[in-house]
């Protein structure tokens, strides 16, 4: 699959943070890939290839779940699966349209799969940490089939003007937002939650720390 920076998809996308910050996408990945997505994410669990997620960064980082109880796996800049291949060249046309439409510099993209268990959730937060301005763009793509909304689970945004919307892990959809902006919280669900999570980011502001 291959996707022009100008379709009128990505467009929509880069219109939808200029305006109000963030965009929901309810049909963003074709079904293939999705579920092809859902099965590498799966497999991955199955291998106990995904771990338990800390808070915080480098040796501050905690297990706490009270506070987040999904299980997520980085992905490396060497993978070789077709699935990734195509999610990570779509991400990259997306990547390219914020720098065209926004001008942000973006200029790279770190992603994990997660796996919340049921009754798992993640408390509300924002994605940037306080020592580090890189992350720029949060977003969330769902690998989730046949979600209802009694399943739960949804995303929680807390918008700006003081209101929340929730948005269910529909499979294929996308949410992205200003990762300094948006504090958001993953609620509970009656079912596993399976999502591929990631971040376009910046330079950071210390340049010391780019170069060595």
């Amino acid at each position: 699959m291959s996707i022009r920076s100008d379709h009128p998809l990505l467009q929509r996308i880069v219109d939808d943070l200029a305006d109000v910050g963030w965009s929901h996408q309810r049909i963003f990945l074709p079904d293939d890939l999705t579920h092809e997505l859902a099965q590498e994410c799966r497999r991955r669990s199955d291998n106990g290839l995904l771990a338990p997620a800390a808070i915080g960064r480098g040796e501050a980082q905690v297990i706490r779940e009270g506070v987040r109880g999904d299980h997520i796996a980085w992905l490396e800049g060497d993978e070789t699966e077709p699935a990734l291949t195509r999610y990570l060249d779509l991400m990259d046309a997306l990547r390219l349209a914020f720098n065209q439409g926004l001008f942000l510099g973006l200029e790279d993209y770190e992603s994990h799969f997660a796996l919340y268990p049921p009754g798992a959730f993640y408390a509300t937060h924002v994605d940037r940490f306080r020592d580090d301005d890189r992350r720029v763009i949060s977003l969330v793509l769902y690998l989730n089939d046949v979600w209802l909304p009694e399943h739960g689970g949804a995303l929680r945004l807390h918008l700006p003007n003081g209101e929340k919307r929730d948005v269910l892990p529909t499979g294929g959809s996308l949410v992205c937002f200003m990762s300094g902006e948006m504090p958001h919280e993953v609620l509970p669900a009656t079912r596993e939650r399976m999502s591929l999570t990631g971040w376009f980011r910046r330079r950071g502001e210390n340049v010391l720390e780019n170069v060595l």
